[in-house]
């Protein structure tokens, strides 16, 4: 970890300079890492500092490689400097700083428009990490930073991104419960972008609904029979036989038989300003068993849901 000298400045060495960042306060801690506020007493820049945990050489080298690649990339979130802690040889992340409301507080203050607006520009971000390779993996709202007041938006925490090939198995223990595509629960490994785009997708319908998470599974197995209970058994059945997978014997207690349930049944008074005919068909678009079947990020964009985006982006 990086100890702070009296005065609270964190002396971090890299190779070549010596550079002085001060820690204002923590911000967050996730699984891998600590996050805090600081600045560059240098510059006195303000920047957001994610000090890693020790964890394999390799996955860290991974993780700095794909901001690296991603650098100057639309909303991703820029990597300014690599320091490493001259004792313990942890390094930290220096990021830029995006002032960050809290989505449970956010959301719920979004008109229509601005679902539509923050959306489009994740697709963005998405759209061009695929486009150089590279999938996110963890896609949720905790990732997701948004300045309400500047209508910025950040997509953060590339710690699980990963390089696509075609035909690579990949780790299928990869995004949070709830925003896991349906490949990750039932072990399909050669998964690709369109895990990304599940997530979205699963984002997506928590806030057109207001139902947040809108798949709330206890736990992996959980997980899967709530999205089962909305897109159907049948459906999930072809989907298995299609890719020649096998359900765990565990689903044989929890998974009964569900229709498929008509997305026009999760709207409400309080929801239906949200829910157009283009939101439900963007939605049903993205939330498929199948991910050769959901839309890509570069057809997400061209989709009519995003015209009043677009037509405002034009005016100005």
């Amino acid at each position: 970890m990086l100890l702070p000298s009296g005065r609270n400045v964190f002396k971090v060495t890299p190779e070549n300079v010596q550079d002085n960042y001060e820690i204002i306060r923590k911000v967050g801690r996730g699984k891998y890492s600590e996050v805090f506020e600081g600045f560059n007493t240098v510059n006195n820049e303000k920047c957001c500092i994610k000090v890693l945990k020790p964890v394999k050489k390799k996955k860290i080298k991974r993780e700095i490689k794909i901001l690296q690649n991603l650098a100057g990339g639309p909303n991703v979130i820029t990597l300014f400097d690599v320091v490493r802690d001259p004792q313990s040889k942890t390094p930290s992340l220096i990021f830029e700083c995006v002032n960050n409301t809290d989505f449970k507080i956010l959301y719920p203050k979004f008109t229509d428009f601005d679902v539509r607006y923050y959306i489009f520009e994740l697709l963005k971000a998405l759209d061009f990490c695929h486009s150089k390779g590279i999938m996110h993996r963890d896609v949720k709202p905790h990732n997701v930073m948004i300045e309400h007041e500047k209508r910025k938006l950040r997509l953060i925490d590339w710690g699980l991104a990963e390089f696509y090939h075609p035909g690579t198995e990949y780790n299928v223990r990869v995004a949070s419960r709830y925003f896991k595509g349906p490949e990750l629960l039932v072990d399909f490994q050669e998964y690709d972008y369109s895990l990304d785009m599940w997530s979205l997708g699963a984002m997506f319908a928590s806030m057109i609904f207001r139902k947040e998470p809108f798949f709330h599974g206890h736990d992996n197995y959980d997980q899967l029979v709530k999205i089962a209970r909305v897109l159907g058994t049948n459906e999930l059945f072809s989907y298995l036989e299609k890719y020649d997978l096998e359900l765990d014997v565990q689903y044989d207690e929890i998974l009964g038989r569900y229709p498929r349930k008509p997305w026009s049944k999760f709207v409400t008074p309080e929801n239906q300003r949200f829910v157009s005919n283009a939101a439900i068909d963007f939605l049903d678009k993205l939330l498929r068993y199948d991910h050769q079947e959901r839309l890509t990020a570069a057809e997400a964009m061209e989709h009519p849901y995003f015209d009043p985006v677009r037509a405002a982006a034009k005016t100005q």
